[in-house]
């Protein structure tokens, strides 16, 4: 009975499916009507994905893979058979994923460890003294991006007529703005209604910040961007882009300004340099004007000068990183690990040259507290130089820097090494809780333990420079001036929140700088009095007073 039922069944099933493809007739054109639906979802997809036509990219790999299975399936409902073209496809998408995943197997360090060793170039021969003269406080950044947000949102809540359509982006990127470090952001549409408002005119300005004197301004422009993150449609900059470049693999567009303060985004390109898909390494970038959208490809080696950032710093923290790791090959790094290197947890910018430098600092595996050395690498050019200077990694000395404050619960920025005084220092600006800087910190990277702080740089300058010499570094190289002269001219001026003095002496040419915790007496002074200060003169045109004596 059990085997009646089953040859019934068995029966019963053969002939549906007769029936079926005997019912499903070939239609007429159906490869066409496949390719047109295909095409259609190719292009909605890739409207929204934006993934580069590029046999070099796997994601496009991926992509068109499942495309080609899309592709055979509904010829084979269209056709009612899968015929030798359908088997053909279905070949290919095989050769495909092999293709993809064995591409980024022998692309792996395994087989390539010295190439991605050597992928960044680095000076270990590198002079720090010579690198990193004197540094020029004047123009040193005390402003890291959590305290830059904070000063643009407030300077952006200040513009009722802004505000109330706009909101601001976080990216906040540093760059040199004529010579001097600034951070950069613009500004977003608020929702989909207010871009609906607003988008013929365009995004009216963008913010920038001044990381020395921590003032923030909204810069207005007579005529609107009209590309950006936060714009719809085909204003969108990386649907812009990958129009203009559809076979161009792409980094994030950042956001930088010339030296005229017109705004651009600048938009890396990249391929792989190792094996298929290994080493990836920028080509070129993309240079779009954000108020026309006029776009510009630039080779490498051609990026205009006043581009600050063309590499990514978390591709240049993976070479560096690669570079220290690879030096004695793949397998050294499983087992003896012999002069294996690691750039530390945390990383900062260095304006040098009118260039910005990524700065790190460089560790052994073992984790053992210390450096024992520091790496700048150009954004721009990808120069690479390398200081053997062994000494406390940058937490240590934050940690020290946020002791000598305990009682006020400061945190300390990620610091950056600067030549003070002929000696290998980190500097870090010390916040209150609501991220504004208060207090800034010299500490000594061959000893953290000497470590100054002051209301102001060239107030914690001076102290440092006393500690060195009462630590036996008698080869300190500062010049400390003395000059006793009649002011002629002095103005105030608030710096977040806290006043600074901005004054002239008859027998000077400079412009002196003192902040109001010097000396009580400074919002009396006037053109006329007699005063004597005392400043660190690095042949700067401005000078920040250590102190002052009024007479």
């Amino acid at each position: 009975m059990d085997n009646l039922f089953e040859k019934f069944f068995t029966k019963m099933t053969e002939n549906r499916q007769r029936q079926f493809f005997h019912q499903s007739h070939p239609q007429k054109g159906g490869t066409l009507k496949a390719l047109l639906i295909v095409m259609v979802v190719f292009l909605v997809v890739e409207y929204f994905v934006l993934i580069p036509i590029n046999l070099r990219s796997p994601d496009f790999i991926f992509f068109l893979s499942i495309e080609l299975v899309i592709f055979i399936a509904l010829r084979f409902l269209f056709l009612a058979s899968f015929d030798k073209a359908n088997k053909i496809m279905s070949a290919i998408v095989a050769l495909l994923l092999v293709y993809v995943f064995a591409g980024q197997l022998i692309s792996s360090p395994v087989f390539f460890a010295s190439s991605y060793q050597k992928q960044l170039n680095v000076d270990k021969n590198a002079d720090f003294y010579k690198d990193n003269p004197k540094v020029d406080f004047q123009s040193i950044p005390v402003v890291d991006k959590e305290s830059a947000e904070r000063l643009g949102d407030r300077k952006m809540g200040e513009i009722v007529d802004y505000v109330s359509q706009f909101e601001v982006d976080n990216d906040y990127v540093q760059i040199n703005y004529q010579d001097k470090p600034f951070r950069v952001t613009t500004i977003s549409y608020s929702d989909l209604i207010k871009w609906f408002t607003n988008h013929r005119e365009g995004l009216p300005a963008y913010i920038r910040v001044d990381m020395v004197t921590q003032e923030s301004e909204v810069v207005r422009l007579e005529e609107g961007m009209k590309y950006s993150h936060s714009d719809l449609f085909f204003r969108n900059i990386d649907r812009h882009l990958r129009i203009h470049y559809p076979t161009k693999m792409f980094e994030s567009p950042s956001f930088e300004i010339d030296d005229n303060g017109h705004p651009y985004w600048v938009a890396p390109t990249y391929t792989y340099k190792i094996g298929l898909f290994g080493g990836k390494d920028i080509t070129g970038a993309v240079l779009v004007d954000a108020v026309s959208g006029e776009c510009q490809y630039y080779a490498i080696e051609d990026v205009p000068t006043w581009i600050d950032r063309v590499y990514p710093s978390e591709l240049l923290l993976e070479q560096l990183n690669n570079w220290g790791k690879y030096t004695h090959g793949f397998f050294n790094t499983i087992f003896s690990q012999k002069g294996v290197l690691k750039p530390t947890d945390g990383y900062n910018y260095i304006a040098l040259n009118d260039d910005v430098y990524l700065y790190t600092g460089l560790t052994s595996v073992s984790n053992d507290a210390s450096n024992v050395g520091f790496a700048l690498i150009n954004m721009r050019t990808k120069e690479a130089k390398y200081y053997a200077i062994s000494g406390a990694e940058e937490f240590s000395a934050m940690s020290s820097a946020e002791g000598k404050v305990t009682d006020l619960k400061y945190t300390a920025t990620f610091p950056i090494l600067i030549n003070a005084g002929g000696e290998p220092t980190y500097f870090m600006s010390l916040k209150d809780s609501a991220g504004l800087v208060k207090k800034y910190a010299f500490v000594s990277v061959e000893n953290y333990q000497i470590v100054s702080v002051g209301d102001s740089v060239a107030e914690a300058e001076k102290a440092y420079y006393a500690l060195l010499k009462d630590n036996g570094k008698t080869q300190v190289d500062y010049d400390n001036s003395e000059l006793s002269s009649v002011i002629t001219e002095i103005h105030e001026v608030v710096v977040n929140g806290n006043s600074q003095y901005y004054f002239q002496l008859k027998d000077s040419q400079k412009i002196f700088i003192a902040p109001v915790s010097l000396n009580a007496q400074l919002p009396f002074l006037k053109a006329g009095d007699t005063v004597t200060i005392e400043y660190i003169d690095d042949e700067s045109t401005s000078q920040t007073v250590s102190a002052i004596t009024v007479k």
